[in-house]
């Protein structure tokens, strides 16, 4: 016999939000979690990332100073110093989360993987439950491209990559998104050979083109960056890791050696590891679960979020989806998701940010659009820090003035970007209370206005202008 609950949630990251919620409104909830507590951005994702991520900012903003007067040294990094610090945090917060919900009578944590057997009902080790409502958020796992050679071989992943004890001497990173680009920022900084081998023609292929063709040129400067390059099998040779690729311009087969290698090729949704479709609730062909406007499953009263169904994978979305599924599971108020102001950013050096559609995107939707560039040498304080490879760039519908898109690559990208997040979600959505608004002098956010100040109407799609290989998980 089954142990009833009245609300079910399968994974502790954004699920918690709404399993913590229904337990304190007096709801009997069971958490599903057979990995460390707080899911993929606490234990390997966003905060042990960044973690990782500031001491390189450190040494490139110390080395890139000389571009404007200013010459220093950096006498040793401490490799393993930088890793304790962010293993502290995490396995901190971590331990946290546990001991907070072991005290809590009335939420029970089933520490084990657990799998639908029938409807609304899960079989957790030797313990069957059920609930009327249940949440999927089970989050994804990196995705292993079938290459011969590469376990024989060895090779790191998201997971791994953070519990490693030394630096490697050179690093091939299969994949060209933005998992690629930050741990190349890291691994480089910290003195790696760092080789990126792509299969798309683009860098960061999901980002405007303009910003993934300046991303490419400015990380080209600290990795050695090969777009379009496709790993078809891995060796172990001389105590090196050795990866043939093919040159897809070209059909020419390279090799590529190195003391590690990190596969960055993307992410799938670990729903399967549940078996959603014994309880109804059906998988698109790549695996992620179907959802509805009201991010309800096939199933009624199954829900699900955040990176299970592969839409916008990243933790701020799934907070947000985490109040939809609340409001839509346990209050007579029915809400859809609204993602026409998603805004993400790529950690690397520069830092990429953007929010809404890529010109290429609007166009292809039908949208007759203004475009507006600037770059930082356009205005005093992006000047005075004398970064190369910058650009600010605002998509308008032209028949609405209405905000479709606006990307950065540069320093601060992320704070300049959220400042459009906040337009994009007023009631007109137009960029008019900036055209309105003093703007401090001088302040890097003048990017943002001498870009949407520069609009110019485009008439056509131009060619070559479509990203190519667009997927989820590989940003």
């Amino acid at each position: 016999m089954a142990e009833e609950f009245d609300f079910i949630v399968i994974g502790s990251g954004a699920g918690l939000i709404v399993a913590s919620r229904a337990y304190h409104e007096g709801r009997r909830v069971a958490l599903l979690e057979h990995g460390p507590m707080g899911g993929t951005c606490l234990n390997v994702g966003c905060i042990p990332s960044k973690i990782l991520i500031y001491p390189a900012d450190v040494v490139r903003t110390l080395q890139d100073a000389s571009r404007i007067g200013v010459h220093g040294s950096i006498d040793r990094i401490d490799f393993p110093l930088i890793m304790k610090r962010m293993r502290a945090l995490v396995d901190g917060e971590c331990q946290e989360i546990a001991r907070s919900i072991r005290s809590e009578e009335g939420f029970t944590w089933f520490d084990q993987t657990g799998e639908f057997v029938a409807d609304y009902t899960i079989r957790t080790g030797d313990k069957e439950i059920t609930a009327p409502r249940i949440l999927i958020a089970s989050g994804a796992r990196a995705l292993i491209p079938p290459l011969p050679g590469l376990k024989e071989a060895g090779y790191l992943d998201n997971v791994s990559v953070f519990h490693m004890q030394e630096l490697p001497e050179s690093l091939i990173i299969l994949g060209g998104g933005y998992i690629a680009c930050e741990f190349g920022h890291f691994f480089s900084a910290m003195g790696t050979e760092v080789t990126v081998l792509g299969r798309s023609p683009l860098l960061l292929k999901s980002e405007d083109r303009e910003i993934s063709e300046t991303a490419l040129r400015a990380m080209s400067r600290y990795m050695n960056i090969h777009t379009s390059h496709e790993a078809v099998r891995v060796e172990s040779s001389g105590g090196k890791k050795v990866v043939h690729a093919v040159d897809r311009s070209t059909g020419q087969e390279k090799e590529f050696s190195a003391g590690e290698i990190l596969v960055a090729t993307g992410r799938r949704s670990n729903a399967d590891l549940l078996r959603p479709e014994k309880t109804g609730v059906e998988t698109d062909k790549k695996g992620w679960i179907r959802v509805n406007e009201y991010l309800e499953t096939t199933k009624p009263g199954i829900w699900a979020l955040g990176d299970a169904i592969g839409r916008h994978m990243f933790r701020h979305t799934a907070n947000y989806e985490a109040g939809v599924v609340w409001k839509n599971a346990f209050t007579e108020e029915k809400v859809p998701v609204d993602f026409h102001a998603v805004p993400h950013a790529v950690f690397s050096h520069p830092p990429v940010a953007g929010v809404g559609m890529t010109e290429a995107e609007a166009l292809a939707a039908g949208y007759d659009i203004y475009v507006g560039r600037a770059t930082y040498a356009d205005v005093a304080k992006g000047y005075a820090m004398g970064e190369e490879d910058t650009l600010a760039k605002a998509i308008v519908d032209a028949a609405t003035m209405k905000i479709l898109g606006f990307h950065v690559i540069g320093s601060s990208s992320p704070d300049l970007v959220q400042q459009v997040v906040f337009l994009m979600n007023t009631d007109d959505q137009d960029y008019m209370p900036l055209a309105r608004s003093q703007v401090i002098h001088p302040a890097l956010s003048e990017v943002v206005v001498r870009a949407f100040g520069n609009l110019e109407h485009v008439h056509h799609h131009e060619p070559g202008h479509d990203d190519d290989d667009h997927g989820a998980g590989d940003r």
